[in-house]
């Protein structure tokens, strides 16, 4: 088991605490710069957020503090946002659950994946397709951001809390 050092241990608790916070932003200030970070509805497209933003943040400062794993970081940032998609998928639109404990268990756990992976993917590979992976990340930026404005039809981008999915963004 990969263990983390004193620096990543703290860069999880801050994004661990930072993206539990951006879930209520758009609340406390909703308008148009607060919606590119936070969620504007309760779809499982809209919490992706809450791991991308401070994961990609601290995986920035990682990145020039220690060990240089771009690809790794990259890749996991990926994978946790695929799990919590893919998991959260399963619980609340296959088994229509609907568990607060359930959801925040959910986004711990992929929040320490994404800090935790990187220490577990050794080989040339994730070097050698560092850039695709790093592209791959802000595609995946770039679609949090047009998708809070312009969601497609499914499920992924359903309002789960029963509210309508249009949101009137005030600024």
């Amino acid at each position: 088991m990969p263990r983390l050092n004193k620096t990543e241990l703290i860069l999880l608790a801050v994004a661990t605490v930072a993206g539990a916070c951006l879930h209520f932003l758009y609340t406390l200030l909703p308008c148009v710069a607060t919606a590119l970070v936070a969620p504007v509805r309760e779809s499982l497209w809209e919490h992706v957020k809450l791991l991308y933003w401070p994961g990609l943040l601290t995986g920035l400062v990682l990145q020039r503090k220690g060990p240089a794993l771009p690809g790794p970081r990259a890749f996991s940032l990926l994978a946790a946002t695929a799990g919590m998609l893919v998991i959260g998928y399963v619980y609340h639109i296959c088994f229509q659950g609907d568990s607060l404990f359930f959801d925040i268990v959910l986004y711990v756990l992929m929040m320490a994946l994404l800090f935790l992976l990187p220490h577990m993917l050794h080989g040339s590979c994730w070097q050698k397709h560092q850039e695709l992976w790093i592209l791959l990340v802000l595609v995946l930026g770039v679609a949090t951001m047009f998708f809070t404005f312009l969601p497609p039809g499914g499920l992924l981008f359903a309002d789960l809390s029963g509210t309508p999915t249009w949101v009137t963004l005030p600024c």
